[in-house]
C-alpha cells in the first residue's frame, strides 16, 4: 500500500487531464470527477479511478484538488449538499489551481475552515504545454504548514512553486501573470503584423528576436502559433477575457493604474465579441490583422 496522500481531482479540462495524469505517474492514487464523460474515461485509461460525483470522488481524499474555469464553478463545486465542503473528511486539503477572484479563494478557506477543512489557493501558469510536460509555475496562497505539506504533491505538476502569502495571494499574483501574458502576446501580435507587411522572413525575424532581450516564454511558446496561424485552444480568449476581468477589478480596488492592461483588456473583449472566443489567445494575431486591413 501506498504511504502517499490519497487525491481527488475536480475539473479534468485542457489542464486538469495531464495534470492529473502526471500525479498518477507519480505513484499517486486519483480518483477525478468531471462532466465530460470521455474526460473521465480518459483519467480510467490512464489508471486513474473515474467518481460518479464529487461527493464520491472526495470522500476518502487526503487532497482534494480543483481546476475548473472561473469563480462561479469553483462555488458550484465547493458548496451545497453534493458540494466539497460538504463531503470532504475533516483535516483534508483542498487546493484550489483554478484561476479566480483573491476574493473568491479567501471567502472559500474562511467557509471551509468551518467545516474542519484547510485551502490553498494555487494557480498555474505554464498553459497546456506546461502541464502536459509538469513544468507549470504555481503561485500559492495560505498557511505554509498547508503548503508544505502540499509541496510534494505540487513537485508532481511543476517546476516553480512559491508560497506568495495568505489566502488570495495566489490569485492575485496569478492576475499579474494574466496580465504581463496579454501584454506579451499583444505586442508579438503587433510585431508579427508589422514584420509580415515589411515583407520580412518571419520565422528568421521571430528567431533573432527570441535570442535578444526582446525574447520570451511567450514568444517561445506561441512562435509557431502566429507562424502557422494555429490557433487551436492551449489557453482560450474566453478564460483571457474573465481573467483580465479578475485583474482590471482587482488593480481598481487597490488603486492601481493599468492602462496598457485596460487596453488589452478590450482588445481580448473585442476578438471574443467577434466570435473567437474559443480559440487561442495567441489569436490577438486575429485582432491586429484586422485592425490593419486584413481580410482574416
Amino acid at each position: 500500500m501506498s504511504n502517499l496522500p490519497k487525491i481527488a481531482w475536480i475539473g479534468l479540462g485542457i489542464m486538469g487531464s495531464p495534470m492529473a495524469e502526471n500525479l498518477i505517474k507519480a505513484g499517486y492514487s486519483v480518483t477525478g470527477y468531471t462532466l465530460e464523460q470521455d474526460k473521465l474515461d480518459r483519467l480510467a485509461a490512464n489508471g486513474g479511478t473515474a467518481a460518479g460525483s464529487i461527493a464520491e470522488a472526495v470522500k476518502d481524499a487526503d487532497v482534494v484538488i480543483t481546476m475548473v474555469p472561473a469563480s462561479p464553478q469553483v462555488e458550484a463545486i465547493a458548496y451545497g449538499p453534493e458540494g466539497i465542503l460538504e463531503n470532504a473528511k475533516s483535516g483534508a486539503l483542498i487546493v484550489d489551481m483554478s484561476s479566480i477572484t483573491p476574493q473568491t479563494s479567501v471567502d472559500l478557506a474562511k467557509n471551509a475552515k468551518e467545516k474542519g477543512l484547510r485551502v490553498l489557493d494555487a494557480p498555474v501558469s505554464g498553459g497546456e504545454a506546461g502541464a502536459i510536460e509538469a513544468v507549470l509555475s504555481i503561485m500559492v496562497g495560505g498557511e505554509q504548514a498547508d503548503f508544505d505539506e502540499a509541496l510534494p504533491v505540487l513537485e508532481a505538476l511543476g517546476k516553480t512553486i512559491v508560497l506568495c502569502g495568505p489566502h488570495g495571494s495566489g490569485q492575485t499574483v496569478k492576475a499579474a501573470n494574466q496580465l504581463i501574458v496579454a501584454v506579451n502576446i499583444q505586442a508579438c501580435a503587433e510585431a508579427v503584423v508589422f514584420l509580415e507587411k515589411s515583407g520580412v522572413d518571419l520565422k528568421a525575424a521571430l528567431d533573432v528576436l527570441n535570442g535578444g532581450l526582446a525574447g520570451s516564454t511567450v514568444l517561445t511558446r506561441k512562435k509557431d502559433n502566429f507562424l502557422n496561424r494555429d490557433f487551436k485552444p492551449g489557453f482560450r480568449i474566453d478564460l483571457h477575457h474573465k481573467d483580465m476581468g479578475i485583474v482590471t477589478d482587482a488593480a481598481r480596488n487597490v488603486g492601481a493604474s493599468l492602462p496598457v492592461g485596460a487596453v488589452v483588456a478590450q482588445l481580448v473583449a473585442s476578438l471574443r465579441a467577434q466570435g473567437d472566443g474559443g480559440l487561442d489567445h495567441s489569436a490577438l494575431l486575429r485582432a491586429v490583422e484586422r485592425l490593419s486591413g486584413s481580410q482574416v
